[in-house]
């Protein structure tokens, strides 16, 4: 059943940010949703499932973008192991560590966006941080935290720490 679910998290994730997030978008800045639900999955069911997961949407939005080619695929199954690892390790996530988790590991991907760019000098690239790569990061970090706030109502999140 898990397995189904996650399938369909995948495959629903791109339909979903190409058609619904443009509507959304806030000053034609867009959340990265992959991001958010590798977190999401690794917070709630764990290091294992957050990287495959995280993988998984990662190798399908690189396959449907523009993108740095690996760039999507590491940060996604990154964040979702690394959330995974904190949800276990840590006594009590907040949807505000997550959020800043979030914005930080944003920022981190949009920060080698822009230096992966050879053709842009200092101020190109410092105009595409403060322009796109920062206010993405704090939209990341917003729409996480409010997720995993949501999800949290809905869900106990305990897990089982003597793993």
């Amino acid at each position: 059943m898990k397995f189904l679910f996650y399938l369909i998290l995948v495959l629903l994730l791109v339909p979903l940010q190409t058609t619904l997030l443009p509507h959304l978008s806030v000053w034609s800045i867009k959340p990265d949703l992959g991001l958010v639900a590798a977190a999401l999955v690794g917070i709630f069911a764990g290091e294992l499932e957050g990287l495959l997961v995280g993988l998984a949407i990662g190798w399908v939005l690189n396959l449907f973008s523009a993108g740095e080619l690996w760039l999507s695929l590491l940060t996604n199954g990154g964040v979702g192991i690394l959330a995974g690892f904190l949800g276990r390790q840590l006594t009590l996530v907040t949807s505000i560590s997550l959020g800043v988790g979030l914005l930080l590991v944003s920022l981190a991907s949009g920060l080698f966006a822009a230096v992966s760019f050879t053709h842009l000098d200092l101020s190109q690239m410092w105009w595409m941080v403060e322009s796109i790569a920062l206010p993405q990061a704090c939209f990341d970090g917003a729409v996480g935290a409010g997720l995993y706030w949501l999800l949290s109502q809905w869900f106990h999140v305990t897990r089982l720490r003597t793993e």
